[in-house]
């Protein structure tokens, strides 16, 4: 019998307070590497919070946050990279008219020469974004166009890459096909299944339980800032999973209350 794997990013318990205000609590979820773990919820489920915690924004207030095993508070979002966690946030933080080449090493560029010769090393930096691109099975033509004329999909396709290259070990995804139609979010998905099979532990959060059983491991749903079920892929059906992500029973209730009264 193998030893249990330790998983790369561990919340037991962790909960965040804003003053009085209750934004997450008592929620426990694991990242294991080569796994998709799923982060289901409506607006105000306490997604965002959950982010920020993982990403490094905000620290959390109470419960055990483990990275690689070690119990760790990250100070801030640097501390969370070198820590080999990578955020891409639904609004990508890219320059729309600069090339996708220097998106993709925006505040990393390489360079060569030294003194006053030192310069971007321009090449280098082309050649392997097309090729670190291409690995990830993203074939671009010309790294030279403008990064916002790529389709949604493809920018945040080049996030993943960027994250992938960059020796991230976690990939945390915030609702990467919340604005993107079925063919595009298709796309999204078989890059993150790439990140995934890469050997990278990937946290998605969306709102579509359609997505997150596609490529999901395990799913954590939360509502109003709390666990409202944690589940492997074997133990739950994509039926039962919508069915709780919808809020079945109150679905049911409402259902009821809506009900045309039958005629006598």
């Amino acid at each position: 019998m193998t030893a249990r794997q330790t998983p790369l990013v561990e919340l037991d318990g962790v909960s965040k307070y804003y003053g009085n205000i209750r934004a997450l609590e008592g929620v426990s979820l694991e990242v294991h590497a080569g796994e998709i773990t799923c982060v289901l919820g409506d607006n105000g489920a306490g997604k965002s919070t959950l982010i920020k915690i993982i990403a490094g924004l905000h620290g959390h207030d109470a419960g055990t946050f483990r990275v690689e095993g070690e119990e760790t508070s990250l100070a801030n979002p640097r501390d969370a990279l070198d820590r080999g966690i990578a955020t891409v946030y639904q609004d990508l933080a890219v320059v729309p008219l600069m090339p996708v080449w220097r998106n993709f090493f925006l505040g990393s560029e390489p360079t060569k020469g030294a003194g006053p010769f030192k310069r971007l090393d321009v090449d280098r930096m082309r050649r392997t974004t097309h090729a670190e691109l291409l690995r990830m099975g993203i074939d671009l033509r010309d790294v030279d166009q403008p990064i916002g004329t790529l389709s949604g999909g493809e920018r945040q396709c080049v996030a993943i890459a960027r994250a992938v290259h960059f020796g991230a070990k976690v990939l945390v995804l915030d609702e990467p096909t919340a604005a993107l139609g079925v063919k595009q979010s298709g796309v999204v998905l078989k890059y993150v299944a790439a990140a995934r099979d890469a050997g990278l532990g990937v946290v998605l959060i969306t709102h579509n339980p359609h997505h997150a059983y596609l490529v999901g491991d395990r799913f954590v749903l939360l509502k109003r800032g709390s666990m409202s079920g944690s589940h492997t892929k074997d133990s739950i059906t994509l039926d039962e999973l919508t069915r709780q992500m919808a809020g079945g029973s109150e679905l049911e209730d409402l259902r009821h209350e809506l009900e045309r009264p039958s005629s006598s």
